[in-house]
C-alpha cells in the first residue's frame, strides 16, 4: 500500500512526520509524494496562525479528493483543538491530535480492518511524554531531535499550549542513546528541538537542559550542536557557564524577542522586560563576541501604540539581529489577547510589517558583508532549490552557502572561502 506524507509547521512536526514514514515503511508500505495517487494520507497539521489552519484543512481536503476510498488521517495541533471542525470534512478516517501519533501504523490498520472512523482526542495537561526514536533521516545530512513536547508560559496570543498540554521531556537516556545512534549512523550535526526547548528536564528531578548539553558534549563523533530556540529567560548563569566552555554548540542561537515595548511584553504575558532582555544579550556576547543571535518579532499586537512599534524598531536597530522572523499578529480564538480591545486595523499591521521588513533586510545586507573574504566551515546539505548545479550548505553561525561542488560533497563537511554576498545567502568557494 501507498502512503502519502504532508508536514505542516515547525521542526517538532516535521520529526514526528519523520518518525511515522519510518514506522510504515518498517510494516511494508511504499512511501509516494503527496501528490500521488495513495491508499493512506497523513497530514500532519499546524494550527500556530489563522493561515496554518486554512493551509490544515485544504491539505486535508485534497487528500480526501484525490482518493475518496483512501484512509485520511488527521493528526497534531489543527486536529487537537478543531477536531470537531475536521469531523465535518467528508472522507476523514482517522482524527489523533497531538497524542498516540507513535501509533499511527496501527490505528491506521485497525481503520482497514473495521472501517469505523476512529478519534482520539486526549487532555494534554496530564499526560507523559510520547517517545518517538529516529536514527536515520531521508534527505536530511543534519538529524533533527524531539526532545520536548509542551508549553507552561501562555502567551496571551498563543495557542500552542493549547494544542500541545504542559510541559514533558525525552528520558536524558533516550535522548543521549538517540544521539549516539545517529551519530553512528554518520550525522555529525544535531538540531535540538522542542515546542519550548530550553523548558527541557522542568519535569524531571535535578536535571535540566544545560546537564543534557553537558552530556551531549562527550559524545564522540558528534561534531555540532544546534538549539532550535531558546527563551531569554531561560539563559541561566548555568547555561552560559555551558555555552562557555562547549566546543559543540554552534556560534547560532535563536531568541524571541516578540516585541521591543515593555507595556506590550506585558500585555503580551512575556516574562522579561527590555533591560533584562538587553543585559542577557550583552552577557552572551560577552562570551562569545561574534555570536550570530536570531530573533522573532510579533508587529501588531492589541494596543500597539506607533510609540510602542517604533521601541521595537529602536531595539531591533540596536541589538543588530542576524536575522528576524517577522510576524503580523493574528487573532486566534480561544487565546486572551483575542478579547483585548484596541485591536490594530489590518492596514495599520501591514505598514508596520513593511517598516520593520525594510530595517530587517538593511541589517542583514550589512551583517553579510562581514562574511566576505572569511573562510568558513560548511556541511553541504544537498542541491540548491533553484539551481541544480549548485550545492548548499551552512555555516556554524546557521548562515546558507551557495557553492558550486561535486554532489558527492553533500553530507560532509568542507571549508569555503566566502567570495560575495546577497540577501538571502552567502556565495563560495571550496577552499583547496
Amino acid at each position: 500500500m501507498k502512503v502519502g506524507f504532508c508536514s505542516l509547521g515547525c521542526k517538532v512536526n516535521a520529526y514526528e512526520t519523520e518518525y511515522a514514514i519510518n514506522e510504515f515503511k518498517k510494516r511494508g508500505y511504499e512511501i509516494v509524494s503527496f501528490d500521488d495517487y495513495a491508499d493512506v494520507y497523513v497530514v500532519n497539521t499546524c494550527s500556530v496562525t489563522n493561515a496554518s489552519d486554512q493551509k490544515s484543512r485544504k491539505m486535508l481536503r485534497s487528500a480526501c479528493n484525490k482518493n475518496k476510498n483512501a484512509v485520511v488521517v488527521a493528526m497534531g495541533c489543527y486536529a487537537q483543538v478543531n477536531s470537531k471542525v475536521i469531523e465535518d470534512i467528508d472522507g476523514v478516517s482517522i482524527i489523533i491530535g497531538n497524542k498516540d501519533k507513535n501509533k499511527i501504523v496501527d490505528l491506521v490498520e485497525e481503520y482497514i480492518k473495521d472501517n469505523k472512523k476512529i478519534e482520539n482526542i486526549y487532555d494534554l495537561f496530564h499526560t507523559s511524554f510520547e517517545d518517538m526514536y529516529l536514527d536515520k533521516f531521508e534527505n536530511h545530512t543534519r538529524a533533527f531531535v524531539k526532545i520536548q513536547d509542551g508549553c507552561n508560559n501562555f502567551c496571551s496570543y498563543c495557542i500552542i499550549p493549547y494544542t500541545r498540554g504542559n510541559v514533558r521531556s525525552k528520558k536524558k537516556e533516550n535522548v543521549i542513546s538517540e544521539i549516539k545512534a545517529l551519530v553512528k549512523n554518520g550525522y555529525k550535526e544535531v538540531v535540538l528541538t522542542g515546542i519550548h526547548t530550553g523548558h527541557y528536564g522542568q519535569d524531571l528531578k535535578e536535571y535540566d537542559f544545560s546537564d543534557l548539553l553537558l552530556e551531549l558534549e562527550q559524545i564522540d563523533g558528534l561534531e555540532r550542536i544546534r538549539i532550535s530556540s531558546i527563551e531569554i529567560t531561560e539563559l541561566t548563569d548555568k547555561f552560559m557557564d555551558v555555552l562557555k566552555t562547549s566546543k559543540k554548540i554552534v556560534n547560532h542561537i535563536h531568541i524571541p524577542l516578540q516585541s521591543g515595548c515593555d507595556k506590550i511584553l506585558k500585555a503580551m504575558n512575556r516574562k522579561y522586560d527590555m533591560q533584562y532582555f538587553i543585559n542577557k544579550i550583552n552577557q552572551i556576547r560577552s562570551i562569545r563576541k561574534d555570536i550570530a543571535i536570531t530573533s522573532d518579532v510579533i508587529v501588531g499586537f492589541p494596543g500597539e501604540t506607533e510609540e510602542d512599534f517604533e521601541d521595537t524598531l529602536d531595539v531591533v536597530s540596536k541589538v543588530k539581529f542576524e536575522q528576524v522572523f517577522m510576524f503580523i499578529y493574528s487573532r486566534r480564538v480561544g487565546t486572551p489577547a483575542d478579547k483585548m480591545e484596541n485591536q490594530i486595523p489590518e492596514e495599520v499591521k501591514h505598514k508596520r510589517f513593511d517598516k520593520l521588513k525594510a530595517l530587517v533586510e538593511s541589517q542583514i545586507e550589512e551583517n553579510n558583508k562581514k562574511y566576505v573574504g572569511t573562510k568558513q566551515k560548511i556541511l553541504i546539505e544537498g542541491k540548491s532549490k533553484t539551481n541544480e548545479k549548485v550545492l548548499t550548505g551552512r555555516t556554524d553561525s546557521n548562515k546558507v552557502v551557495n557553492l558550486e561542488a561535486s554532489e558527492d560533497l553533500i553530507g560532509k563537511y568542507v571549508n569555503v572561502n566566502i567570495v560575495s554576498e546577497h540577501m538571502w545567502y552567502l556565495k563560495g568557494e571550496i577552499n583547496e
